[in-house]
């Protein structure tokens, strides 16, 4: 299964080309924008908001920084304008992502120093090459490559088997993990420990909501907890205190009568310099039991 990513936040379009298994991006979509409400201010006002989304004070950012508390808080209120190599000093301290870096140095009137890079794009080929061959190699067991807001990018053979129990309004395109995860019409419905697993999901999209202060993932994340099955999960779990009875959560899947049972890696660029692989991730699932390797390895025909 082949999917591209094409439009401008978290309902960007994918297209889905053939049903072979490939992990090949064939074209060059137009640019996805992901902007930041954070945009239209003044540079001074963005440096405080991102040090209080990350509950720091001055001091403290000022110390990590190596500048004066003095001349931070000149910044922050516009009396000094910082250089880009200082902004770009406060905004790694900050872990600011790579698309709202470039916003800060345009906020101060520099030219932002990120590239965007399509995926399909000629210059991509060896990233596009290497990611094919990871997820194509991991069949019979499900992998995706995944945007920022958890749309499904590139899929596997065996990953395209899970996206065919979620029905056509919540197939997209584009599949956003977590609507596809939570919605009661699509896999919640065939995972056994769904209330586990969604607090694993929730507490993944709150992480992202934290770590990038994108809006679009905000309000997807209010969507999906106004969706009965979440809402019902976390009334259920109030109170509970279960001690782990494992090393790793897992995923309890019935597929067309079988019982799986995944444990699921993340993997990032570990340097990225461009957005769009800033952006990036592959999750790879494993099977914990043979008798799941087994089941994939029969329902792919892998």
């Amino acid at each position: 299964m082949l999917c591209r990513s094409e439009v401008t936040d978290c309902d960007q379009a994918v297209v889905r080309i053939g049903t072979e298994t490939t992990s090949e991006v064939v074209a060059v979509p137009p640019p996805r924008i992901y902007r930041c409400e954070m945009a239209p201010v003044g540079v001074g006002p963005l440096v405080k908001r991102w040090r209080g989304h990350r509950r720091l004070s001055q001091l403290d950012l000022a110390n990590v920084a190596g500048v004066s508390p003095k001349h931070l808080s000149f910044v922050e209120t516009g009396r000094s304008r910082p250089s880009p190599e200082l902004l770009l000093t406060l905004a790694r301290h900050l872990e600011v992502p790579l698309r709202e870096r470039n916003d800060l140095l345009l906020a101060a009137g520099y030219a932002p120093r990120f590239d965007e890079t399509e995926l399909g794009s000629p210059t991509m080929a060896p990233v596009r090459d290497t990611l094919a061959v990871l997820l194509d190699r991991h069949d019979p067991y499900p992998g995706v490559l995944l945007d920022r807001c958890w749309n499904v990018v590139m899929a596997n053979k065996a990953a395209s088997l899970l996206a065919g129990l979620i029905p056509a309004e919540l197939a997209g395109p584009p599949i956003n993990l977590f609507r596809a995860s939570l919605h009661p019409d699509g896999l919640a419905a065939h995972t056994r420990n769904f209330d586990d697993w969604a607090l694993y999901l929730l507490d993944q999209l709150r992480r992202l909501v934290n770590v990038t202060a994108d809006p679009a993932l905000a309000e997807l994340e209010r969507e999906v907890l106004a969706y009965p099955t979440v809402v019902g999960s976390i009334a259920d779990r109030r109170g509970r205190t279960d001690a782990p009875s494992a090393l790793v959560l897992s995923c309890e899947l019935t597929v067309e009568g079988r019982d799986l049972s995944l444990l699921t890696t993340l993997t990032t660029f570990g340097s990225p310099l461009d957005i769009t692989l800033d952006e990036l991730m592959i999750e790879l699932f494993y099977p914990t039991d043979d008798a799941t390797a087994s089941a994939l390895a029969e329902l792919t025909g892998l």
